[in-house]
């Protein structure tokens, strides 16, 4: 079985169109279409419905797709495996990152790493932290420095890194300021929030704070963007809570009464997969730049 036909059909499935996988692989889509026309006829089975502009897998295609992913990070790690055998840290690091880590985190690292390991290319996605752990699952990414999920992931490693402490924020001429000194979480009730998503790690977090304490939240606008919420919270538009690191001159910090929350930004990775010398080498980065949060857990040599 051509391998490039398998590769043709795993980024039809993914992109959902001829025209999108041929996109991706610099081909023609008629040479994209005949890659996967091989490969339904050495199967004997469809493997796409095409019914307009609609392209969607078959029950045959769906059979094949778990198999097709296996074959692609099997031949992935044999190429990586041979090119570590020359014990130079090189080839092509695909990491994913969360927007906010990726601004406020990972530039120093990035700069080190680079310097230190020029023939090492890193492709860089950047997303929400739970959309980089799907890719992980799915084996389209080595490694990917998030926020890390507050429940264990089944077949994920994490490393934590960094304990990000988050703070409640408040423009400046807002009424909750003169209200008291320290308000209380049943005060905070009271008004409308600006929050990331609730079904984010970080959304999950707060949602846990205020079920613990039995009270809800008003949430009257929510977006994955921290400096988007950063912004709507300084005009007025609700109170937040962002990482201690984002306040600036626009907004206040409540010290709301015996509460004190935070976050753990890290690494992680699939379990099942063999990490290749530049992967070993940028969590050895990371870490050197962390709070030395897994001191037990030392870097591993590339």
């Amino acid at each position: 079985m051509d391998n490039q036909n398998l590769r043709a059909f795993l980024l039809v499935a993914e992109t959902g169109s001829f025209s999108g996988a041929a996109a991706k692989l610099h081909l023609t889509q008629p040479a994209v279409s005949k890659r996967v026309a091989l490969l339904e006829d050495e199967l004997d089975a469809a493997l796409f419905d095409r019914i307009g502009r609609n392209v969607t897998l078959t029950e045959a295609g769906e059979a094949l797709l778990p198999h097709a992913k296996a074959v692609e990070q099997q031949l992935e790690a044999a190429v990586q495996s041979v090119r570590d055998l020359s014990g130079e840290t090189q080839g092509q690091l695909r990491l994913a990152t969360s927007h906010h880590i990726g601004l406020h985190r990972l530039p120093p690292v990035l700069s080190t790493f680079s310097n230190e390991y020029p023939q090492v290319h890193i492709d860089i996605d950047f997303m929400d932290s739970e959309q980089a752990y799907e890719l992980i699952h799915q084996g389209k990414a080595e490694l990917a420095v998030v926020t890390l999920s507050p429940q264990a992931e089944s077949n994920v490693v994490s490393i934590p890194v960094w304990q990000d402490p988050l703070d409640f924020m408040i423009a400046r001429d807002h009424p909750l300021l003169t209200r008291v000194n320290a308000p209380s979480l049943q005060a905070m009730s009271e008004y409308p929030a600006i929050l990331p998503g609730l079904n984010t790690y970080t959304g999950q977090i707060i949602k846990s704070l205020f079920d613990s304490h039995e009270l809800e939240l008003q949430v009257s606008m929510a977006t994955n963007y921290l400096e988007t919420i950063r912004m709507l919270a300084s005009v007025g538009l609700g109170w937040t809570i962002l990482p201690r690191s984002m306040r600036d001159a626009t907004l206040a910090r409540l010290e709301v009464q015996e509460i004190n929350i935070e976050r753990t930004l890290g690494l992680v990775y699939h379990e099942g997969r063999s990490l290749s010398r530049a992967a070993r080498a940028f969590i050895n980065a990371v870490r050197a730049r962390g709070d030395d949060l897994t001191a037990s857990q030392r870097p591993t040599s590339p």
